[in-house]
Order: C-alpha cells, then sequence, then structure tokens
C-alpha cells in the first residue's frame, strides 16, 4: 500500500494538483478496513497505470507522427522534381550526366544507366551528425550521397523526454548492400527512420493522411488527459487520509514485529518500560483496543521484576524543550540522576549574556525570539525545510531568554550599540575640580588628560543607581577599568558555578544510597575548592569592601597575594588583614589534606565493605528481607538494590554481595577522577576567564564596527551629499549589526555550551543513560515532503 500511495502521490504532483492536508490526523484503521482501503488502492492503481499506459502510447504515435511530417516538409526542399526541371533535363540530354553538376541524382538518370537507386530518411540527434556523416563516409567508401539540415523547432526525446533539435538526414545509396549497410549504421545511432515516398503524389498523399491522424490523435490525447486529471483529483480527496493511515499501520506493525509468541502460539507478549504514572492508561488503553477490536481474550498487563538499568523520562514542554536539547547533546542522563536542565533555564542565557552584553543587540535579539513565539503555530513556520531555520524556531525560547538577560547585562555594562545611556545621570562631578581649585585653566591648555579625584569634596557624589557610570565611556582608561571588573566577575561567576555543580552531586549520592560518597568524595571536593578558589572570591570581595578611594593607592594586589599563598614568601609582606598568612596556610593544610581523602578514601572503605564488612553487610541485608512478606516482594527487593546499587561516578561497577571487586579498577578510577577534578579545578576556573574576553571583544568590535560606519558616511556626505547620507548609513548600521548578531551570537553561544559542558556538568553529571522512546503517532510526519514524491 506503500508503494501504490507513492505512486499515486507522485502522478498527483506531476498533474500540479495540490494535495490538501488536514489539521487533524485520521485515525489508524481497523484490521477490517485495512482490506478494503488495499482493494480500493490496488483498482485506483490498476486503473492508472492502464491510462497512463494509454497515454504515453498515444503520445509516442503522435510523436512519430509529427517527426514523419516535420521530415517530409524538409526532405521536399531536398529533392527537385519538378516539370520545370523535368523539361530542362530532356532539354539537355547527355549520355553519361555529370552527377557534380546536380545537387541530387535523379531516380529517373540512375534507372536510365541501369543502376538501382536507393533512399533511406529520418532524424539524427544534433549532437550524432558529425559522427554520423563520417561513418557513412567510412563504411560505405564515398557511394552514398548526405543530405542533412536542422529542424525549426525541437522536438521531444523519446528516450530522455527532454526537448531537444534533430536533424533531417536524406541518405541516397547505389545497391542493396550499400543499403544494407546504411540501415545498420541508422540503427547503432539511434536514427528514428522513416519510408520515403518516391513520387509528388505519393508524398502528398502521405502528407495528407499524416495530418488527419495527427488531429485525431490529438483529440483522443485531449480526452485521455481530463479523464486521468479526474481519476487524480478523485484521489486527491482521500490521499492524505490514506496516507496517514498506512503510516500508522506501518508503525504498529514494526511494532508487532517486536513482540515474541506464548508457548501457544496464540497471543503476543510484548515486554516494555513504561512510566509508573501512566500505567493506569495503559491498561486503560489495552481495554478501548480489545474492545474496539472484538477481541475474544482481553489484552492485560503485568509487571515484573528486572535488573536493567530503566530508561530515562524527563516530561518536556515547548519552554523547557530547548535547555533540554543542550543537556542531551552532552549525553542523556542515568535513571534517577540529577536533571542539569531545570538550572540551565537560568545559568544558560545568564553566561551567554554576560558575553554578549548590549542592550541594543540582547532587543533585536529578544524581538526575532518574541515574533518566533507570537506566530509560532504558522504552517510555513512548523512546515519549514531549512536546517538553520528549524534550529532557530526550536530553539526560540532559548533565544527569547539570551536575548532578554543580554538586555540586562547591556543594561550592567551601560552599552548600547557600543555607546553609554546617561540615564540617571552620572555620579562625578568635573566643575567641582574647579571649585576646590584642584584644576586651573593652564592645566586644560598645558595637559591631554587630567585625572578625576574622588577624594576632593564634590567631585564623587555615590555610585551610579543601576549599572556603569556613563562617564566612563570618556575617560582614558575605561579599558583598565572595565578589565579589572569583568575579570574579576568572571572568577565570581565561574567559581559559583563549579561550586554549585559539586553540590548537585550530593543529591545524587543520596539518590543511589551511596552515603560514603558525601564524607569520602563531596566533602573532600567542597573543601579542596573551597579552601582555594572560594577564598579567592573572598579575597575579591574583602578588597572591595575593605578599600576605599582615599586608601585605594596603598591595597595590596588580589593576584600576588594569591601567588604568595602558595610561595610562602619570607620577611614581611603586604597583607590584607592580621592573620591572613597562618589562615592562608590552614586552607592549604586542609586542601592538601583533602586530596589523598578523595584518591585513597572510597577504594578502601569498598575494599573493607567487601572483605572485612561482609558479615555486618549481610546481618544488615537479612534483617530487612525478612520484613518483606512474599516471594515477589523479595525479588522486587533483590532488583531494586541492584538497580540502587550503580553510581555514575563507580563506573558500573556495583557493590553487591555476589560480584566480586576488583580493588584495581576501583582505584585506578578513583584516582583518575581525583588527578581531574584537581587539575580541572585551576583549568576550569581559568576558562571561566572566556567571559570577560568575550564581553570585551564583543565591545570593542561593536565599537569598531560603529566607527567604521560613521567614516562611510562621513565621506559619502562630503562626496554625493545629504541626500545619499541616511540611506547610505542605514543600510552600513543594518548590515553591521546582522554580522555581530550571527557571529558574536554564535560565539558567545558556543563557549556558553562548553562551560557548562566541560566546567559545570562534569562535576556531577554523567551522562551514560538512554533516552525514553515511547510508541508514539506524534513522530510521523503529518505533510507531504516537497523532495521526496513518496
Amino acid at each position: 500500500m506503500e508503494r501504490i500511495l507513492g505512486y499515486l502521490v507522485q502522478e498527483i504532483k506531476k498533474a500540479d494538483i495540490p494535495l490538501p492536508e488536514g489539521d487533524v490526523a485520521p485515525p489508524a484503521p481497523l484490521l477490517k478496513h485495512i482490506l478494503e482501503i488495499q482493494e480500493q488502492l490496488q483498482k485506483l492503481e490498476t486503473e492508472l497505470r492502464e491510462v497512463t499506459k494509454n497515454k504515453e502510447k498515444l503520445r509516442k504515435n503522435l510523436l512519430e507522427l509529427t517527426e514523419y511530417t516535420c521530415m517530409l516538409e524538409v526532405t521536399q526542399r531536398f529533392v527537385r522534381r519538378t516539370a520545370e526541371y523535368e523539361s530542362h533535363l530532356h532539354a539537355n540530354y547527355e549520355e553519361f550526366p555529370s552527377v557534380e553538376n546536380e545537387p541530387l541524382v535523379d531516380y529517373n538518370c540512375m534507372h536510365r544507366l541501369g543502376a538501382k537507386l536507393g533512399f533511406i530518411s529520418g532524424l539524427v540527434h544534433i549532437a550524432k551528425v558529425e559522427a554520423f556523416e563520417k561513418m557513412l563516409w567510412r563504411a560505405c567508401k564515398g557511394y552514398t550521397i548526405l543530405t542533412y539540415a536542422e529542424l525549426d523547432e525541437s522536438l521531444e526525446d523519446p528516450d530522455t523526454g527532454e526537448t531537444t533539435k534533430w536533424f533531417v538526414f536524406l541518405v541516397s545509396y547505389w545497391g542493396d548492400q550499400i543499403g544494407q549497410k546504411v540501415k545498420k549504421i541508422c540503427d547503432c545511432y539511434h536514427c528514428h527512420v522513416y519510408p520515403y515516398p518516391n513520387t509528388t503524389e505519393e508524398r502528398r498523399a502521405v502528407v495528407e493522411g499524416l495530418n488527419v491522424r495527427i488531429q485525431d490523435l490529438h483529440t483522443v490525447l485531449h480526452k485521455t488527459e481530463d479523464y486521468l486529471r479526474q481519476v487524480l483529483c478523485k484521489a486527491s480527496e482521500s490521499v492524505y487520509t490514506w496516507v496517514i493511515q498506512v503510516k500508522k499501520m506501518k508503525a504498529i506493525y514494526h511494532v508487532l514485529n517486536l513482540c515474541s509468541f506464548d508457548v501457544t502460539n496464540k497471543c503476543l507478549i510484548a515486554e516494555v518500560w513504561c512510566p509508573v504514572a501512566d500505567l493506569q492508561n495503559l491498561r486503560h488503553a489495552l481495554e478501548e483496543g480489545s474492545r474496539k477490536s472484538g477481541a475474544t481474550v482481553s489484552s492485560f498487563m503485568n509487571t515484573i521484576p528486572t535488573t536493567q538499568p530503566p530508561p530515562t523520562l524527563i516530561r518536556t514542554n515547548k519552554f523547557t524543550s530547548g535547555f533540554q536539547n543542550i543537556v542531551d547533546a552532552y549525553g542523556v542522563g542515568n535513571y534517577g540522576e540529577v536533571n542539569p536542565a531545570l538550572y540551565t533555564i537560568i545559568t544558560f542565557p545568564f553566561l551567554f549574556a554576560v558575553m554578549f552584553g548590549d542592550l541594543g543587540h540582547g532587543l533585536l535579539m529578544f524581538i526575532f525570539a518574541l515574533l518566533t513565539i507570537l506566530y509560532e503555530n504558522h504552517p510555513r513556520l512548523q512546515r519549514s525545510q531549512d536546517e538553520i531555520m528549524k534550529m532557530l524556531f526550536e530553539g526560540r525560547y532559548v533565544i527569547l531568554l539570551m536575548g532578554l538577560f543580554s538586555v540586562y547585562t547591556g543594561l550592567i555594562y551601560n552599552d548600547c550599540f557600543s555607546k553609554s545611556l546617561n540615564i540617571f545621570g552620572s555620579g562625578w562631578n568635573v566643575s567641582a575640580m574647579f571649585e576646590q581649585k584642584a584644576w586651573r585653566l593652564e592645566d586644560l591648555k598645558s595637559n591631554q588628560f587630567l585625572t578625576l579625584d574622588p577624594n576632593v569634596p564634590g567631585v564623587y557624589n555615590g555610585a551610579y543607581p543601576f549599572g556603569i557610570d556613563p562617564i566612563w565611556n570618556l575617560a582614558s582608561n575605561r579599558l583598565s577599568f572595565l578589565n579589572s571588573f569583568k575579570m574579576k566577575m568572571s572568577v565570581i561567576f565561574g567559581v559559583t558555578h563549579m561550586t554549585f555543580g559539586v553540590v548537585l552531586g550530593v543529591f545524587n549520592h543520596l539518590h543511589f544510597k551511596k552515603k560514603y560518597n558525601i564524607y569520602l568524595v563531596f566533602l573532600p571536593e567542597l573543601l579542596f575548592m573551597m579552601c582555594i578558589f572560594g577564598y579567592l572570591v573572598f579575597m575579591i570581595f574583602f578588597k572591595w569592601l575593605a578599600y576605599s578611594a582615599e586608601d585605594s593607592t596603598s591595597a595590596p594586589s588580589i593576584l600576588i597575594e594569591f601567588i604568595n599563598m602558595f610561595l610562602f614568601p619570607g620577611g614581611e609582606a603586604e597583607v590584607f588583614y592580621t592573620g591572613q598568612v597562618a589562615l592562608q596556610r590552614f586552607l592549604l593544610t586542609i586542601a592538601f589534606l583533602s586530596v589523598p581523602v578523595m584518591l585513597f578514601g572510597k577504594p578502601l572503605y569498598l575494599y573493607w565493605l567487601h572483605s572485612g564488612g561482609r558479615g555486618i553487610r549481610m546481618y544488615r541485608s537479612g534483617y530487612k528481607l525478612i520484613r518483606k512478606e512474599s516471594e515477589e516482594e523479595l525479588s522486587l527487593l533483590r532488583s531494586h538494590d541492584v538497580e540502587e546499587g550503580s553510581s555514575h561516578s563507580d563506573s558500573g561497577h556495583r557493590e553487591g554481595d555476589g560480584e566480586e571487586l576488583n580493588f584495581a579498577d576501583v582505584f585506578m578510577n578513583q584516582a583518575i577522577h581525583t588527578i581531574e577534578y584537581c587539575l580541572g579545578c585551576v583549568s576550569n576556573t581559568a576558562s571561566y576567564l572566556r567571559l570577560w574576553a568575550l564581553s570585551l571583544a564583543h565591545a570593542q568590535l561593536s565599537e569598531v564596527l560603529w566607527q567604521m560606519v560613521m567614516r562611510v558616511g562621513l565621506r559619502v556626505d562630503t562626496t554625493y551629499g545629504v541626500l545619499l547620507l541616511v540611506p547610505v548609513l542605514a543600510f552600513f548600521a543594518v548590515l553591521t549589526v546582522s554580522i555581530l548578531l550571527v557571529m558574536e551570537g554564535l560565539s558567545a553561544f558556543l563557549h556558553a555550551i562548553r562551560l557548562h559542558w566541560v566546567e559545570f556538568q562534569n562535576k556531577f553529571y554523567s551522562g551514560g543513560g538512554y533516552k525514553f522512546t515511547p510508541f508514539s503517532f506524534k513522530h510521523i510526519s503529518l505533510h507531504f515532503n516537497k523532495d521526496d514524491p513518496a
């Protein structure tokens, strides 16, 4: 049936008949209706193939008659048998007439000489004319005369169906043997050979007969095409329903093929995964299916225990699906593992916005995503086959939040298309420098740059209410200020993000009944992170709070202090607070001691658990089993314990009683994890500096492109006048903004993905599971594919 429907759709598209599509998919047909559909399709196919075959035969006959007519019209110019020519021949009769003086040797002259002259005429493809002429000359040794001319109109090639140019030829030959060679050569070059009339009367009769037959064929062919179109129009009304029903039947039978027979070979058994929340719906669906099919024995369902890890089902909607796809691209989580997508909804667009912070660019991105959301039910968006457009449409809510957060960070950076906005008024007052006699008019003339002193009364009146003060856009040290601010901000966000990932690992340990991982893995990891990089964040905030503009010049460098924390320099050094050196040594001691705990704690505990602690474990397990009341509950408990005995951090090693512990493998896995985590804390923290780097690059590139636009506008103004200034500026402004949105947006998007996959999810998420893909008709396409005729 699928083959027949593919043929029907192909023929309907060939006839340029629109294929109607419904908004609601038809239900899957019952078994008794399948045979009716099959019978209808077979009858329709037989009728269509018969009509199509007759139509093609008529078209072929019409093409042959048309070629024959064109051939006769052209060859009429070749042969000159007029009465004037005959009288000219009798008046100038010679016993041996010269062939060179005649354009074509007359049949009557050769007959008088006793030679048998023959003619072969037809059509040859334009690409084969030269080769055809050479072959005739070489094979027939010059005993033929070839005359040819190009047709004025193009005719269809019956082999390819394409319209092409043809040449009409007329071959004159002497003798039967030469004639046989000519015929074979014509067959070799696929020439269309037609009978050549010998007399003018015969030619006239043939042409008249051809015209009559061509007119009759046109009439019959027109009626055949009308009938064929009526049949296809009638079929197009039901083809959508048939296609969807056949797709659903095919999907059903595909699932049935995965089932197995029972011992009596009378019923099918299917072992499937089903969410606990949907068990009641499954029972209801089985009962409804049995009732509709009229089965004598109703279908039923039983839950069975299993030791296999179940698939992962995460229910999403159109808002959360885009973020879940970002996480699933890294790997599908194990069953029961913490899902990072919930937190990615906030952290991903926020980290993107930190790198893409611009009020104007973020607003454009937000408007674009908002338009796709408002028109998300438009058929052209839902049926788009363009890969880029489909990707943007599916991630429309991700783009919406990225644009919204970019507007927020753009306000924080006070950056709108690389320009600052003075909304609340600057907190710096330049005139106060003159009022307090800190500046003089001579200073303005002799110095290119002057420094505002916040310690002078009235110069600094307080912080800007929201974001960075717009006066920094005019400062010569603006880049140094932004570098310091964004670099420290990146470190704070990075350490916070990674620490949050480490904390989320606790929920995995609790869920998989691995409480020892909390003491032997989580706490050492958290102490190592906090004692080194958490302390770095503490120093950043301490310097911000402890030092003001009055004593900022005496503040120690955070970078130098952090390096000295590991070098233990001798002598007196600048410190932030009293007791700093002792505290730093204490934190380093804790950080270094947490490394051997991470390295040896878990392997030694598992070794003790499988050797010295076996008796205690068996006693505890036995106590739990005695509380159960049936063998089924015992088996379910065993399967539950086995499922809970696997963790993402154990690399698939179960710690059950019946499995021998491979201490070497456990120790090697834990050693790799410890080294990766300790080194990763350093490299991952440095990796978050990309927030600072890309934010700075985005702002600088935007400013450079804006200056280029202004230079182009100035040149246009001086060259062509003001009339061209506005459209040229608008064109270059749109072009530069588009480039920035695409190039910088894609760059920030990829870096945000990297920060989530490597720096964040690596701390607690393994992604070693497999996705739950239930049987559903929602995955079936409800639209005709434009590229595929079927």
